[in-house]
């Protein structure tokens, strides 16, 4: 049993192959070949945010862990030990995170971890579940255009700027999460009209890096990671009504919020938030701040940003090219190619966005390589579970053809889901409607399956 690429799909792969019992090959390229984006050799290393989203299961990308939570997700379950404080939302001490998932799935009796670059498909007389991400090698990327014969596709994603919180002038800057919402577990660092201007001039007047593998007339960005600089070349108010949105956020020493003439004069016309990479504040990253600019623009412009004019970064922001299938025209609801059975797809490749999605390709990936290995019959989700519903999304050819443009990834949402039985106009009460029907089908679905696992 073959698994290629250690990211957060092919961990998951890996592990859920070995738990049913069966021997895997887990093979990584890096340390011996390193992709654009990534820095260390690390199983399932985050290369963009510290965040998986939305913990709270009311939320598409809440309600999609608590599915993984319930499957055995070996991914999840290191996420939630290593989370740092991040408000409503999942994130974790990214280097923590990886070291620990690294250090089980080595220690597995049926994982062996080769590290080398797999330059094409193997045989199709091995089992194997194809987990390569988004920055799939060009050698391995060239191999799977023969094998589908389909042009790739592809669009461009970034990584947002890291500093360290020392460097954070506390005197601009203040903690709080927007509308008080769980601890203050966000630095918000709040601009005036006229810094906001200036620093969108700034944004738009930046010189950006080179983007080598394709001109710039025909790269294509995915909708929701913008670069900054993006968001700011599409309009005056784009970036306040995005990442630099204000409301909900009050610094206590502007006054009191409930005196409607205080509130009016010191609120902030936009803010910048900070979010945590480890759980004592040395590190944070500049939330929803993906750019593609240079280097040293990168550490002129952000230095602009009230609170962070001593700001010492980390890491700067990078882009790099993402690559994804045409998965609708090749892969079954099980994720296994049509034309190759024995050769399975999970994650980004697939067409998913976000490290949640990733890591719910690799669980049903790896638990039909394993169940092909063992004579089972392979499964689906059902399409009332978030995961059933993104599966069923980047398999479904009908589906494709019916809507207009190219096939784009798609993040967890709501929207993917079938309509209840009867219509539920409060939002928050029609999203606990949709978690509590998907939960009871998970369960229903788990007790039609059985069990095949096998302890180690």
């Amino acid at each position: 049993m073959l698994v290629i690429g250690a990211g957060l799909a092919g961990s998951e792969a890996a592990w859920q192959i070995a738990q049913a019992g069966v021997p895997v090959r887990l093979v990584e390229m890096r340390p011996i070949k390193h992709s654009p984006a990534h820095y260390s050799s690390e199983c399932a290393e985050l290369v963009c945010s510290n965040s998986f989203g939305a913990l709270s299961s009311d939320r598409a990308a809440g309600l999609l862990k608590e599915e993984l939570r319930r499957l055995g997700s070996i991914v999840i379950r290191t996420a939630d030990s290593h989370a740092v404080p991040a408000g409503g939302a999942l994130a974790v001490n990214r280097a923590s995170f990886s070291a620990s998932l690294t250090k089980e799935l080595s220690a597995h009796p049926r994982i062996t971890i080769e590290r080398q670059e797999q330059e094409h498909l193997p045989d199709e007389g091995q089992i194997t579940v194809l987990a390569t991400g988004p920055l799939t090698s060009e050698l391995l990327a060239d191999n799977l255009r023969t094998f589908t014969g389909r042009s790739e596709c592809h669009f461009f994603d970034a990584a947002s700027p890291i500093i360290e919180g020392e460097s954070i002038d506390l005197t601009l800057a203040f903690r709080a999460s927007r509308y008080d919402k769980g601890d203050a577990d966000y630095m918000n660092c709040p601009m005036d009209k006229g810094q906001y201007l200036a620093f969108r001039e700034a944004l738009l007047n930046a010189e950006q890096a080179e983007l080598k593998e394709f001109d710039k007339e025909s790269a294509k960005f995915f909708e929701g990671c913008l670069p900054i600089e993006e968001l700011a070349r599409r309009g005056e108010d784009t970036m306040r009504y995005g990442p630099l949105k204000p409301i909900g956020l009050w610094d206590p020493r502007w006054g009191d919020l409930n005196d409607r003439d205080v509130r009016r004069s010191k609120r902030a016309y936009a803010v910048v938030q900070l979010r945590k990479e480890d759980h004592e504040g040395r590190l944070w990253n500049l939330v929803g701040f993906q750019t593609n600019l240079k280097w040293s623009e990168q550490k002129r412009v952000l230095k602009m940003i009230p609170g962070l004019h001593q700001a010492e970064f980390v890491r700067f922001g990078v882009m790099h090219r993402n690559t994804f299938l045409e998965a609708p025209q090749l892969l079954e609801p099980t994720l296994q190619f049509s034309k190759r059975s024995n050769l399975l797809a999970a994650g980004q490749i697939t067409g998913t966005e976000g490290y949640t999605a990733a890591v719910a390709g690799g669980w049903l990936a790896g638990n039909n390589a394993a169940r092909l290995a063992m004579g089972l019959n392979t499964i689906t989700l059902p399409s009332t579970t978030m995961i059933g519903a993104l599966t069923h999304f980047v398999s479904d050819s009908d589906c494709f053809r019916g809507r207009k443009g190219e096939f784009q990834p798609m993040p967890a949402n709501f929207g993917l889901l079938p309509e209840l039985a009867e219509r539920i106009h409060a939002k928050r009460a029609r999203y606990g409607a949709y978690r509590d029907r998907a939960l009871n089908m998970l369960e229903e679905a788990q007790q039609q399956w059985g069990t095949s696992k096998v302890p180690i």
